[in-house]
């Protein structure tokens, strides 16, 4: 009698918006869904870093998502989510999103590459959920350049 093993379990995913593109970020990253929040603007940082976020004591950045792909500002609308992400071990992000609002299950069998190259490190692997539908994962590693990594998380030794 031969053992077989357990099926791998299919990872989660919240979907969202950006225009009218599905995305998808593994739920394993988020750390808490949320309304708008008010931010702090962050002096001299690029657009896309829409502020930061004093949330339980911690100060966490925050990004629009959408002004980081497209270049223009993601609607403000009763679907528009803060969403917090654990961004390393010890350090959290957070991301502006339009209609983050579902959590499912996308097989990794299922995905495919992009087939393109469009110069973003954090664009993922496409998958087809049906008739004209792709949703495109999301890495949030490629996220930040080295340089905006570096102004938002500084080491240690240099706050104060």
């Amino acid at each position: 009698m031969a053992l077989t093993s357990a099926p791998e379990p299919v990872p989660l995913h919240l979907l969202f918006s950006l225009g009218a593109d599905r995305y998808a970020l593994p739920a394993s990253v988020v750390r808490k869904v949320m309304p708008l929040q008010r931010l702090k603007h962050v002096p001299e940082a690029p657009a896309w870093v829409a502020g930061l976020l004093s949330y339980r004591g911690e100060i966490i950045p925050v990004l629009d998502l959408c002004q980081r792909i497209f270049g223009h500002m993601a609607r403000h609308s009763i679907n528009t989510r803060l969403v917090l992400l654990h961004y390393s071990p010890t350090q959290s992000l957070g991301l502006i999103l339009e209609k983050a609002n579902q959590v499912v299950r996308l097989p990794s069998l299922a995905q495919q590459p992009m087939g393109l190259d469009a110069g973003g490190s954090y664009l993922g692997s496409v998958q087809a959920q049906g008739p004209g539908d792709v949703i495109q994962r999301i890495s949030i590693e490629g996220l930040l350049p080295p340089d905006v990594a570096q102004m938002l998380f500084p080491p240690e030794d240099r706050q104060a």
